[in-house]
């Protein structure tokens, strides 16, 4: 993934818009944080997937890994894995792009909103939600098979002498958060609902349509 630096973004202000939107999430979610049967599923996507941090280690190890683990991987896990590159990619993208166009100082909803408007990209928009949904549902069927999490542990030792801690450590964590899941419909349902009506909103102008 480029530094924010190179493309013309302080990474302060690309921080402080990763965070912004970390708290949007976990308010729109709280719900769920709150339910014993997401909270863990919900937690892995607010801090692996959506998180204010950078996934560059992982991006990296998973570019050096793809030639082992596409021989290794059972081609759900492969199209899981292909699919958390791609939005990471366009989350970064979306982001930086963000970045440019927000007003000088805190960001508030209306400065987001604006900025949100800005970029536009209604369909790159749309595909992020699809990603999300699709990576959640991939999980949602890798972790039926028990035989995924003896496979995840016993690569973890190797995985971390061939330099691909980060990866594995981002597998092992989707797998426990969605195999303590008690009904992933519910999860899954909320995304799409609320994030698309967000989505809507905003490119719509208006009031911000901001919460649960």
């Amino acid at each position: 993934m480029r530094p924010a630096e190179a493309m013309g973004v302080p990474s302060s202000q690309l921080q402080e818009l990763r965070a912004w939107q970390a708290a949007r999430l976990a308010s729109t979610y709280g719900d769920l944080l709150h339910d014993p049967g997401c909270v863990d599923a919900v937690k892995f996507f607010l801090t692996d997937l959506y998180g204010p941090q950078e996934h560059t280690r992982r991006d990296q190890d998973l570019a050096r890994a793809w030639s082992i683990l596409s021989r290794t991987l059972p081609r759900a896990a492969l199209g899981l894995l292909e699919r958390a590159l791609e939005l990471q990619t366009l989350t970064a993208e979306l982001d930086e792009a963000m970045a440019r166009q927000l007003a000088a100082g805190p960001v508030t909803q209306e400065s987001y909103a604006a900025a949100y408007r800005a970029v536009g990209r209604p369909e790159a928009r749309r595909r992020q939600i699809d990603l999300v949904l699709s990576i959640a549902t991939d999980l949602e069927r890798v972790v039926r098979h028990a035989w995924v999490g003896f496979a995840l542990r016993a690569a973890r030792a190797p995985a971390h002498a061939a330099g691909f801690g980060a990866l594995q450590d981002f597998l092992e964590r989707g797998f426990a958060a969605f195999r303590s899941m008690k009904d992933p419909g519910r999860m899954l349902d909320a995304i799409r609902e609320r994030e698309t009506r967000l989505c809507t909103a905003l490119l719509a102008g208006g009031a911000t349509p901001f919460g649960p």
